[in-house]
C-alpha cells in the first residue's frame, strides 16, 4: 500500500508517519508539506519527503501517482486572516487533490477537518455530527474547512471526515505552547469563571482514528466523525495541570468574559481598518478559553470501532517531556 500524507511536517502529519511505518502492509510513503524542522522530521526507509505547495495543480499531479491512500491533514489554521489564503490553502488544495485522486482511483480518502465549525452553533455539549451547523461561521478557517467537507462529499471518492478536537501531546507546537507563551508573557487570565467544561484529544488517538478510517468497512465510508478523548474536562484545571509541571505560575486574576469579548470585537474591528494584522485578542481566541464545548463520539466507536487510549494527563506529560526537551531551548 502507497499512502500520501500532507501536512507530514506539522504536529499531527508526523505522528502519522510515526503510526503509518509500523504497519507492515504500508509500503511507501509519500510525505508533503512546506518545511521541515527536525523536531518533526521522521527517518524512514519507507518514507520519502517532497516539500511543495497543494494549491499547484501539477504538483499534486506528481505526489498522487500510485497512490493508494491519501491523508489531507495539510490546512491554513488560524483565528485570523484573509479569506483569499484560506481559500488557496484549504480549498483549491482540496479541489487538486480530489481531482488527481479522481483521475488516479484512488482507494480511500481521509480528510482531517475541525471541530471550529461547532464554534457558533447552538448547542455546545454533546455536539453530534448530524447536528446543524451554524448559518455563519467564526472564522474563514472554519468556513473553508467547511467548504472542503463539501465538496469531499460531492465527489465520488471514498472517503472519511475526521473532525478532531484541540489536540495534544508530543510534538505541539500550537496549544500548549501559546499557553505557556502567554503566561511568560504575564499575559495569561482566567476569563469567566473557569469552570467551563471542553474536550481535549491525544494525538496518539486520533493517529489511531485515522488507521481505523484507513480499514473502514463500506458501511463506514463517506461519512464524517467527530474525534475525541470522550472524557469533558474542565479547560482550566488541565491548564493548571500543564504548569504544574513546567514549573510555571497558574492565573489567579479572573476577568469578566462580557468585557474580554467587548474588547476581542474592538480589536478586531481596528485591525481590519487599519493594518489587518491579527489582534492579540480575537472573539475566537476568547471562545476557546471559556466556552464550554463537548462532542459525542458514539458514531466514530460504533462505525470505526474508535476507543480512546492514551489519557489527557499521558498527553500533557508526554508534551511537556517533549517540550522540555525540544522547544524550551
Amino acid at each position: 500500500m502507497k499512502i500520501l500524507v500532507t501536512g507530514a511536517t506539522g504536529f499531527l502529519g508526523f505522528r502519522v508517519l510515526e503510526g503509518l511505518i509500523q504497519l507492515d502492509k504500508v509500503k511507501e510513503i509519500v510525505a508533503t508539506g512546506r518545511e521541515i524542522k527536525n523536531t518533526h522530521r521522521i527517518t524512514d526507509r519507507k518514507i520519502s519527503y517532497h516539500l511543495g505547495d497543494l494549491s499547484n495543480e501539477n504538483f499534486v499531479n506528481e505526489i498522487t501517482l500510485g497512490i493508494d491512500v491519501i491523508i489531507h491533514c495539510a490546512a491554513l489554521s488560524s483565528p485570523w486572516g484573509e479569506y483569499a489564503d484560506f481559500y488557496s490553502a484549504n480549498v483549491l488544495s482540496q479541489k487538486n487533490l480530489i481531482k488527481a485522486a479522481e483521475k488516479r482511483g484512488v482507494g480511500r480518502y481521509i480528510y482531517i477537518s475541525t471541530p471550529s465549525l461547532y464554534f457558533y452553533s447552538e448547542k455546545n455539549t454533546d455536539i453530534k455530527e448530524s447536528d446543524p451547523l451554524p448559518s455563519k461561521f467564526v472564522n474563514a478557517y472554519a468556513k473553508t474547512k467547511r467548504e472542503a467537507e463539501i465538496l469531499l462529499e460531492k465527489s465520488y471518492l471514498p472517503y472519511v471526515i475526521l473532525r478532531p478536537r484541540a489536540l495534544i501531546g508530543r510534538g505541539d507546537t500550537v496549544i500548549m505552547p501559546r499557553i505557556i507563551r502567554a503566561v511568560n508573557e504575564k499575559r495569561l487570565k482566567i476569563i469567566g469563571n473557569g469552570q467551563n467544561i471542553v474536550d481535549l484529544t491525544a494525538v496518539s488517538n486520533v493517529v489511531k482514528a485515522i488507521i481505523l478510517s484507513i480499514n473502514a468497512s463500506e458501511l463506514a465510508l463517506r461519512q464524517t466523525y467527530n474525534i475525541t478523548n470522550g472524557e469533558p474536562v474542565k479547560l482550566w484545571e488541565k491548564i493548571n495541570v500543564v504548569l504544574k509541571q513546567m514549573n510555571l505560575k497558574y492565573p489567579k486574576k479572573k476577568v469578566p468574559k462580557a468585557l474580554v469579548l467587548a474588547i476581542a470585537y474592538w480589536l478586531e474591528f481596528s485591525s481590519r481598518l487599519t493594518h489587518k494584522k491579527e489582534p492579540p485578542l480575537t472573539a475566537y481566541g476568547v471562545g476557546t478559553l471559556c466556552n464550554s464545548l463537548t462532542m459525542d463520539i458514539t458514531k466514530a466507536k460504533s462505525l470505526l470501532g474508535y476507543e480512546p487510549e492514551m489519557t489527557i494527563d499521558e498527553a500533557i506529560r508526554e508534551f511537556v517531556i517533549w517540550y522540555n526537551q525540544n522547544e524550551k531551548s
